[in-house]
């Protein structure tokens, strides 16, 4: 069997799994302790493998989790909402993460960041729905309907040096991420979010990305994003004149199938950066109402089969912005924290019988691999086997597709 799709299968008793889980990127105290969660762990536990803590006490951080510490959260099922409360630093955060090759699943709530929370890295969990997307019609107008249980499958109403990583994002009533200006700068990388929102009498509602900013930086990186239901945005980085939208840098991310990338508001924006973004079918639209923004910067993206718009700014940079669908062509986008996955664009304007990947190092010949399916992480692979001494050819029966590509790396 393949490394598990988080680089190793199983670890010690205990212990986190072997150096390869671990970036060079990541920060981490060199005496971290290691506790664990489990859907039938108590409050009163030891923390360990054999005797886990509960989710809800742990991240509310009612356990003894200190700067430096890691949660491993076993597989299975977890009924949210969970308030996540803990005070790591960003020079030693705290880590909370699904076991290696287990499905830890948290449903109908999500996770919900706010004070005092600050320093902590979340990883790999599975934040989704319940209801289907028949079950999630309200017969209210606008965006705060009371006919329906709304709720995003991430809440980050506060915090700083907050990094979430690999995170699987969909089906919830609401929006998939919902990251607000108290929150400051903070990273959302890796993450697939699809199928959120809901339907209303007027559109539909909810984005996979709702977010406001005003310092530091926030990143949106490497995630592939599709809003839910028609009205909805893939990234709605967008607030009124008393709201602000700034400092954000968006890259490398895949949004297809609908909703649009917004960046801008009714008050003056400054400082985004938008580069090498890959979307089908999906505008990019840069500055909203706000009668004069500050500076932009737009370079190397790809933007198949929709437009693009920069609006009253005073300063643009726009450069290496390609508005063609390529005949044959996928892009890899290594993951920055995980060097066993990787996100894959691939454009089929010609209908060939298969696209080519260069993966180069990425994925030496040989290396045994698995090419997923974002809406279906947990199935069956799409394409699998061991990576042919060339490029690898890609299954595209349409114009395009998103892969999510995990391989074997030694341990």
């Amino acid at each position: 069997m393949i490394a598990a799709l988080l680089v190793v299968l199983s670890a010690p008793q205990d212990a986190p799994p072997p150096g390869a889980a671990w970036s060079h990127r990541v920060p981490r105290a060199p005496a971290a302790r290691h506790f664990y969660a489990a859907p039938d762990g108590r409050p009163d536990a030891a923390g360990t493998r054999a005797d886990p803590w509960d989710l809800a006490s742990a991240l509310a951080g009612r356990r003894a989790l200190a700067p430096g510490d890691v949660l491993w959260v076993r597989g299975g099922s977890y009924r949210g909402p969970f308030d996540v409360l803990l005070a790591g630093t960003e020079a030693a955060p705290i880590h909370v993460r699904a076991v290696p090759g287990e499905r830890a699943s948290i449903l109908d709530g999500g996770l919900r960041v706010s004070a005092p929370a600050a320093g902590v890295w979340i990883w790999d969990l599975e934040l989704a729905g319940t209801l289907p997307p028949e079950r999630r019609v309200s017969a209210q107008k606008g965006s705060h309907p009371t006919d329906l249980p709304l709720s995003d499958g991430l809440s980050v109403r506060s915090g700083r040096g907050l990094v979430f990583v690999n995170l699987l994002i969909h089906d919830n009533p609401g929006n998939g991420v919902g990251w607000w200006a108290p929150a400051e700068g903070g990273e959302l990388h890796g993450c697939v979010i699809y199928g959120n929102g809901w339907q209303g009498p007027d559109r539909g509602h909810g984005h996979a990305i709702y977010t406001q900013n005003r310092e530091p930086v926030k990143t949106i990186s490497g995630c592939i994003l599709s809003a839910g239901f028609d009205g909805g945005y893939s990234l709605h980085a967008y607030g009124s004149s008393r709201a602000w939208v700034d400092h954000y840098l968006v890259e490398e991310n895949i949004a297809a199938e609908r909703g649009p990338v917004l960046l801008g508001g009714g008050r003056p924006s400054r400082g985004l950066r938008v580069r090498r973004n890959f979307l089908f079918r999906v505008p990019l639209r840069i500055g909203y109402s706000a009668p004069e923004n500050e500076d932009v910067e737009v370079r190397d993206n790809l933007i198949a089969g929709a437009d693009l718009s920069i609006v009253r700014f005073k300063t643009v940079v726009s450069e290496g912005n390609v508005r063609e669908l390529p005949a044959a062509r996928a892009f890899l986008i290594p993951n920055r924290y995980d060097p066993a996955r990787a996100h894959v664009a691939a454009f089929n304007g010609s209908r060939a019988a298969g696209v080519p990947l260069e993966a180069g190092a990425s994925l030496p010949p040989g290396t045994p691999f698995r090419l997923l399916d974002p809406r279906n992480l947990h199935g069956r692979p799409v394409l699998e086997g061991r990576a042919p001494d060339g490029p690898l050819s890609l299954p595209v029966p349409g114009e395009f597709a998103a892969f999510v590509l995990v391989k074997e790396i030694a341990p």
